[in-house]
């Protein structure tokens, strides 16, 4: 028991050692006369923050007190949309086009094609067709997360062990059964893998699309906050969409231990 607590105060300790260094240069950058109003220094984007997210809303002349919360709820829900609509689509088209040679050469070309143009690319034909509102984000944020989901799902699908299809072939499985029985349970790590990149990848999105898109969410005031010259909201801005992306990649994995209790006994 001694032993395993030395090793958790280990961890933890080396796991703070880079962040306390980083935080120590950033003080004394800041601090020097010539990066004042461009690199303010933690204690000054703590201060800020703590107003952006405590402070009564409509005190003063500053327009973001108060309103953290909401600005974290308006990109939380437009990234939960957009995600889960890629979900929704890229997990079953993946599957098939893994596994159906006729799907593939159906659906692939194109999704290969279109996979390498970045979202920004996308952003005047979102405003062009959905305005500047919540449903342009959201399918910029649909773009962002669907193709890490498509490919990771097929290459899972590609991937199957052969001796398992054969098995269940010799045991009279139709080829639906074959689809949701042995590869969908075979391709699920690759699944969760695409998840958490293609989840990623709508944070950065609805952070691109809010700075342009629409006039609310951690984007929008990222943009707005520099257009005015408050780096330490800017700042305070980038370690919240950091946490958030943190938390909703922690609750993927979190929910992948649960579906893939499985592959972790296995491991052991």
């Amino acid at each position: 028991m001694a032993n395993a607590s030395l090793a958790t105060l280990r961890r933890t300790l080396l796991g703070m050692l880079v962040p306390a260094v980083v935080l120590v240069i950033w003080q004394l950058a800041g601090s020097r006369p010539d990066m004042a109003g461009i690199l303010p220094t933690p204690i000054k984007v703590i201060d800020g923050w703590r107003d952006w997210i405590f402070a009564s809303p409509g005190m003063g002349l500053n327009p973001y007190l108060g309103t953290w919360m909401s600005n974290v709820q308006y990109s939380s829900m437009r990234v939960a949309q957009g995600f889960f609509l890629a979900a929704l689509i890229g997990v079953p088209l993946g599957l098939l086009i893994g596994w159906s040679r006729l799907v593939q050469q159906i659906f692939d070309p194109l999704i290969q094609s279109l996979r390498p143009i970045p979202i920004t690319a996308w952003l005047p034909f979102s405003i062009a067709l959905f305005g500047i509102r919540d449903m342009g984000a959201i399918f910029l944020i649909f773009l962002g997360g669907f193709y890490a989901i498509v490919v990771n799902t097929t290459q899972g699908a590609r991937d199957v062990e052969r001796n398992l299809v054969r098995a269940a072939l010799m045991m009279g499985a139709s080829r639906r059964h074959l689809l949701y029985r042995v590869v969908l349970p075979s391709a699920m790590p690759s699944i969760f893998t695409g998840l958490r990149i293609g989840l990623g990848i709508s944070w950065t999105a609805v952070i691109v699309s809010e700075m342009v898109a629409v006039k609310s969410g951690l984007g929008y005031v990222l943009w707005d906050a520099y257009y005015v010259g408050r780096m330490d909201i800017v700042l305070a801005d980038m370690v919240s969409i950091g946490i958030m992306g943190y938390l909703s990649d922690r609750l993927i994995v979190f929910i992948e231990r649960k579906v893939l209790v499985w592959r972790m006994l296995q491991s052991h």
